[in-house]
C-alpha cells in the first residue's frame, strides 16, 4: 500500500511542476491532405496522434495544423470515409511539414494504430494476432451489454446469463484469463463469478482493441488468453466542442435506452461527459415464450477532465455504473410448463405460482435479482521527458455486488460482495536508438473485499501483487522483431469465517461455532515472455511469427469458495492446493491486403500447464453429490492442450465497389492430457462457427443521405460435441444457424449531418436455440415439452438514431 500512495504522490506532484524536467522542446505539424487520383485537396480528415492523445481536421482546403506538441517521433494516423486508413512514424521537429496523400478505398479498413501496448503500434507490424471493432460496427450490432457487442469477432465468444449479462472467452478461454481493459486501468468486479459481468456502458465505448494469446507482458496475471482494450472516443481538436444524443430501442425485450454525451477542447483544457440509461423487460423465444425475470435496468455517468500540453497530457476518468438484472432460475409448472415465480403463502411460507404476463412485461426485476454498482477513478499521466515519455497511471474501484434470492425478505440482501481495488502502473518509454524502442515498467493491484451478507459462497480476502517488465522492438525495415520479459507476485490471504448454530458469523471460541472458511496464505510467482516478428512482404503480403508464455495465479473461487452458487445450479468447492497456469502458445499469421481484398489466417497451439476447471462431484454408487440440495463441484487441474484458428476473407469485387463481402471461420478444440475419452475436453469450448455477411453500401442517396447500406448476413454455429463427459458435467449442443440483416444511413441537410439511423434484425428467422455458452441451457427441464433448460433470445429488431452536436 505503501508503494501505491506514493506513486498516486508522484503523479500529483509530477503534472504541476513538469517544467522542471528535461521536457522537450514545442513542435508544429502542419501540410496539406490530397487524393492519390486525382490530386483535389480533402477537406474534413481526421488526423490524430494516439501517444499524445491530441488531433485535429483538415479544413476546406485540405490543410491541417498541430501545435504544442512535443519534440519526438511518434506515430500519426489519418482516417477518411472512403479512403484507406493511414498511419506514418513521424519525427516532430518546430517547423515539420508533412503532406498526405490518401488512396480510395472500398474496403472498410478498421483501425490500423494499436494502443493497447507500450506505444502506439502499427496493427500488421506487431507480431501478436490483434482485432479492432470500430464505432461503426458497435451501432451496427444488436447487443444488449458491451461484451455482447464484441463477441462476434472470430475467436471471441461469450458466456452468457440472459441479455444482461455476458463474460468474455478468447479462443476457448475465459473468466480469470482475459483482462478487460477501460479507462486505462484493468476492469475489476467479480471476474471468477459466472454470473458476474462487466460493469462499463455499452454506449461509452468508441472501439475496441483485441489482442489474442498471452498478453501477460504489460498486463501481469488473468491476461492469459489475450486482452479487451474499451477505448473511449479520441479528444477534440482545440476550440472544438461537440457531442451527440442517442436514442435505442429493442422488439424482442422492449429495451429502450438513451445517451447523451458533451466534450469539448478549450485551449488544452479537455473535457467529456455522458450520461446513459437503458432497461428491459423479459425476452422471448419462440420455445419458452417470454422468460420470466430476465429483465434488467441499467444507468451510468462517466467523463473525464484533463489538460493536453506540450509536454504531455494528464487526465482524471471517472464513471458511475449500476445494473439491477434479474435471475433467471427457470422454474416451471408441472402441467402447463410455464415459468413460475416464488410467493408468500398467507401462512407466511414460501410457495409458488405461474408469472403473469404483466410480470413479464415489467421494467422491474422480480425476487431473485443482483443489484451491482461499480465506481471509478483513473488518473493517467503521460509525460514527455528526454525524448521519452513517462507513463503514470493510479485508479481506484469498488465494486457492490448484492444478491437478494428470498422472497420472505425481498429488500434483504443475502450475498453482498464488496471489493476495493488500488491499480497502479509507471512505466518508461525510452526514446527511438537505431531503430531500437524500448519500454519499462511496474504494475499490480492491491485488493481488499468483504462479506458483508448473511449469506457466503467465497472468504473475504487481501490481496497485493506486482510485476515488472522490460518489452523491446527492433525494426529493420520491413521487418519488426519484438520481444520482452516479466516476473509477476501476488499475495493472497483469506479471512477464517466460523459460523454459529444460525448459520451466522462468530468467535471460533463460539461453543456452537463450524468453520465455514479455513485461513490461507499464498504467494504465487510466475515468469511471462515473448518473442515474435512481423514482416512485410511485397505485394500487400505481410506475416507474422509468436511464440509466448502467459502466466495466471489461482483466483478467490478457485482457491477458497464453499457454498452454492447463485442462479448456477451447483454448489462450489475450492482447492486451496492449486497451483498457478503457465501457459506456452505459439501463433501464425498470414495476410494480404489490397484495394478489393483482404484476407488473414491466424493459427495458433496453446499448451496450458494446471489448467483450472470445475468437476461435478459424484457418490461412490454412481450419483450425484448434493450438498444443501444441489449438485457439488470441484475445482481441480489437469495439463491442457488448445488449438486453432480463424481465417477471414473481405473482399469488394471490382468493379462492384459499392459491394462488400465478408466471411469468417473460428475454430477451437481444447483437449485434458493423458486422459480416458470422456475426460478428454475441456469443458465449456466455444463451437466452430462460420459467419458471412453480404453488404450493399452507397456513399450517396439521393440529396438526403449518405454512408447508407444494406446487409444480409448468416450465422452458422456448427454443433459442439466434444465435451466433458464424465459425471454429465457438460451436455453437447446441436448446430444451429441464424439469419441477420441491417441497414443504416445518415441523413444529410447543407452538408451537414442531421441524423444517423442503424437498424438490425438478429435472428430473422425466429430460430429456437441455446449458445453452448449459454448457462441457462442448464436450467430445469420443462416437463411439459421436456426439453432442459431455456433458450436464448429470438427474432429482435434494433433502432438506434443517433443526433451529433456540433458548436
Amino acid at each position: 500500500m505503501k508503494i501505491i500512495f506514493l506513486m498516486l504522490g508522484m503523479s500529483v506532484l509530477i503534472v504541476p511542476h513538469v517544467n522542471a524536467f528535461d521536457v522537450m522542446g514545442k513542435a508544429v505539424l502542419y501540410g496539406r491532405i490530397t487524393d492519390a487520383k486525382t490530386g483535389e485537396s480533402l477537406p474534413g480528415v481526421n488526423i490524430y496522434i494516439p501517444d499524445l492523445q491530441v488531433g485535429t481536421v483538415s479544413d476546406v482546403n485540405g490543410d491541417y495544423r498541430l501545435e504544442n506538441i512535443p519534440e519526438a517521433k511518434m506515430i500519426v494516423q489519418l482516417s477518411f470515409v472512403g479512403y484507406q486508413t493511414l498511419a506514418e512514424a513521424i519525427h516532430l521537429t518546430p517547423n515539420t511539414r508533412h503532406d498526405f496523400v490518401l488512396s480510395p478505398s472500398a474496403r472498410e479498413i478498421a483501425e490500423v494504430v494499436i494502443t493497447g501496448l507500450s506505444q502506439a503500434t502499427e496493427r500488421n507490424r506487431t507480431p501478436t494476432p490483434i482485432a479492432v471493432v470500430s464505432k461503426k460496427e458497435l451501432l451496427q450490432s444488436a447487443a444488449t451489454n458491451a461484451i455482447d457487442a464484441i463477441a462476434q469477432q472470430p475467436g471471441v465468444s461469450e458466456v452468457t446469463t440472459g441479455a444482461a449479462i455476458s463474460k468474455p472467452v478468447i479462443r476457448g478461454l475465459g473468466y480469470n484469463r482475459v483482462v478487460v481493459v477501460n479507462d486505462g486501468v484493468r476492469q475489476e468486479g467479480q471476474q471468477w463469478g459466472d454470473e458476474h459481468g462487466i460493469e462499463i456502458d455499452p454506449y461509452s465505448v468508441n472501439h475496441v482493441e483485441i489482442l489474442k494469446g498471452p498478453a501477460s507482458l504489460a498486463y501481469g496475471s488473468d491476461a492469459m488468453a489475450g486482452v479487451i482494450n474499451m477505448l473511449a472516443a479520441p479528444t477534440l481538436p482545440v476550440g472544438k466542442m461537440a457531442g451527440s444524443v442517442l436514442f435505442n430501442y429493442q422488439t424482442n425485450n422492449g429495451l429502450y435506452g438513451v445517451s447523451a454525451d458533451m466534450q469539448g477542447n478549450k485551449k488544452g483544457l479537455i473535457w467529456d461527459l455522458r450520461l446513459s440509461g437503458r432497461q428491459a423487460h423479459a425476452y422471448q423465444n419462440c420455445y419458452d415464450g417470454y422468460v420470466f425475470n430476465s429483465g434488467f435496468k441499467e444507468d451510468a455517468v462517466s467523463g473525464m477532465v484533463g489538460i493536453n500540453r506540450d509536454w504531455g497530457y494528464s487526465h482524471l476518468h471517472f464513471s458511475m455504473y449500476n445494473l439491477t438484472p434479474g435471475i433467471v432460475e427457470g422454474e416451471r409448472d408441472l402441467l402447463s410448463g410455464d415459468f413460475v415465480k416464488a410467493i408468500v403463502l398467507p401462512d407466511g411460507t414460501e410457495g409458488a405460482t405461474i408469472a403473469s404476463h404483466s410480470e413479464m412485461m415489467s421494467y422491474t426485476p422480480i425476487t431473485p435479482y443482483q443489484k451491482i454498482h461499480h465506481y471509478k477513478v483513473v488518473l493517467d499521466n503521460n509525460i514527455l521527458l528526454n525524448e521519452g515519455y513517462l507513463k503514470t497511471t493510479i485508479g481506484f474501484q469498488q465494486n457492490q455486488r448484492q444478491e437478494y434470492a428470498d422472497i420472505l425478505e425481498p429488500d434483504v440482501y443475502g450475498l453482498y460482495f464488496l471489493l476495493n481495488t488500488v491499480n497502479y502502473d509507471v512505466r518508461y518509454v525510452f526514446p527511438e536508438w537505431k531503430s531500437i524502442n524500448l519500454s519499462a515498467g511496474i504494475n499490480g493491484m492491491e485488493q481488499i473485499s468483504q462479506n458483508k451478507g448473511s449469506e457466503f459462497l467465497v472468504p473475504a480476502y487481501n490481496l497485493f501483487d506486482i510485476g515488472g517488465f522490460v518489452m523491446g522492438k527492433r525494426t529493420f525495415g520491413k521487418l519488426d522483431l519484438s520481444a520482452g520479459i516479466r516476473y509477476d507476485r501476488r499475495q493472497e490471504h483469506g479471512t477464517s469465517l466460523y459460523l454459529d448454530a444460525n448459520e451466522q458469523p462468530t468467535f471460533s471460541t463460539d461453543p456452537t461455532a463450524t468453520l465455514r472458511f479455513p485461513s490461507f496464505n499464498s504467494t504465487f510467482t510466475g515468469t511471462s515472455g515473448s518473442v515474435g516478428a512481423a514482416y512485410q512482404l511485397p505485394g500487400g503480403l505481410y506475416t507474422k511469427l509468436n511464440l509466448s508464455r502467459g502466466y495466471r495465479a489461482p483466483n478467490i473461487a478457485e482457491l477458497g469458495s464453499n457454498g452454492v452458487h447463485e442462479g448456477t445450479f451447483r454448489y462450489e468447492v475450492g482447492n486451496p492446493n492449486l497451483k498457478p497456469e503457465s501457459s506456452m502458445q505459439l501463433d501464425y499469421s498470414l495476410g494480404y491486403n489490397s484495394e478489393h481484398v483482404s484476407v488473414e489466417l491466424n493459427l495458433f497451439t496453446n499448451h496450458v500447464n494446471n489448467y483450472i476447471f470445475l468437476r461435478k462431484e459424484t457418490l461412490p454408487n454412481g450419483a450425484d453429490l448434493l450438498t444443501d440440495g444441489v449438485s457439488t463441484f470441484k475445482y481441480i487441474s489437469g495439463d491442457a492442450n488448445l488449438k486453432g484458428g480463424e481465417f477471414t476473407i473481405d473482399v469488394h469485387p471490382h468493379p462492384l465497389d459499392w459491394i462488400h463481402f465478408q466471411n469468417s471461420f473460428s475454430y477451437v478444440e481444447g483437449v485434458l492430457r493423458n486422459q480416458p475419452d470422456s475426460s478428454r475436453n475441456l469443458p465449456f469450448m466455444p463451437a466452430p462457427r462460420w459467419q458471412s455477411e453480404l453488404r450493399f453500401n452507397a456513399k450517396k442517396l439521393g440529396s438526403l443521405m449518405q454512408n447508407a447500406y444494406v446487409s444480409f448476413g448468416v450465422d452458422v454455429n456448427f454443433a459442439q460435441n466434444k465435451i466433458y463427459y464424465v459425471f454429465n458435467t457438460e451436455t453437447a449442443s446441436p448446430s444451429y444457424t441464424l439469419m441477420n440483416l441491417g441497414l443504416g444511413t445518415d441523413f444529410v441537410y447543407n452538408s451537414k449531418t442531421i441524423c444517423s439511423l442503424y437498424v438490425t434484425v438478429n435472428n430473422l428467422a425466429d430460430v429456437a436455440y441455446q449458445s453452448h455458452l449459454s448457462r441457462l441451457q442448464y436450467a430445469p427441464v420443462n416437463n411439459v415439452t421436456g426439453r432442459t433448460g431455456v433458450y436464448d433470445m429470438g427474432r429482435n429488431i434494433d433502432f438506434k438514431l443517433i443526433f451529433p452536436l456540433n458548436f
